[in-house]
Order: C-alpha cells, then sequence, then structure tokens
C-alpha cells in the first residue's frame, strides 16, 4: 500500500482538527523544507525517524547495456534516508 501526501493530509487533519487544506498545505511546506535542505547539501534530522542527507556519488565506469560498450558514468548527488533506531524497532516489531 502507498501513503500519499493526500492521505497523511487527511490523518493530520482528522488528529488536529484542521481543515484538509490546511493539513494538506502543512505536509507539503515539511517536504519543501527537506527539498531546499537537500539542495543545499543540508542534513534534516526528524527525532525518533530518522535523517536525510545528500551523498555525494564519484565518477565510475560503467557499461552501455545496448551495446556493452565501456562509458563512464557521471558523478552525481543522491538523497539517502537513514531511518533512527526508534523506527527501524517499530518495523521490526
Amino acid at each position: 500500500m502507498t501513503v500519499s501526501t493526500i492521505d497523511l493530509a487527511d490523518r493530520i487533519a482528522a488528529a488536529h482538527g484542521l481543515t484538509k487544506t490546511a493539513a494538506k498545505a502543512a505536509v507539503e511546506d515539511v517536504l519543501k523544507g527537506i527539498a531546499e535542505a537537500a539542495v543545499k547539501g543540508e542534513e534534516v534530522s526528524l527525532n525518533g525517524f530518522g535523517k536525510f542527507k545528500v551523498q555525494a556519488k564519484p565518477e565510475r565506469d560503467g557499461r552501455n547495456p545496448s551495446t556493452g560498450a565501456p562509458m563512464k558514468i557521471a558523478a552525481s548527488k543522491k538523497v539517502v534516508f537513514q531511518p533512527a533506531k526508534a523506527l527501524k524497532d517499530a518495523v521490526n516489531g
């Protein structure tokens, strides 16, 4: 099952007596803040949940899947999530 931002907003609205519009705006603002921090290379730590951080991936050798010819894969950055121990424990029962 996939939970969307609308589903999260509905849960927050019900739990805190907010309108769905206000809750959706809050969820979108949180996600926007995480994205803006990632663009700046900053780490976002949510206590008891986990961390979002940017990792640099160096240039590496690869192969073209169509032709098998060797090629260089450009260096890049990726956003990774590292769950907190509390979240890991909750997921694993």
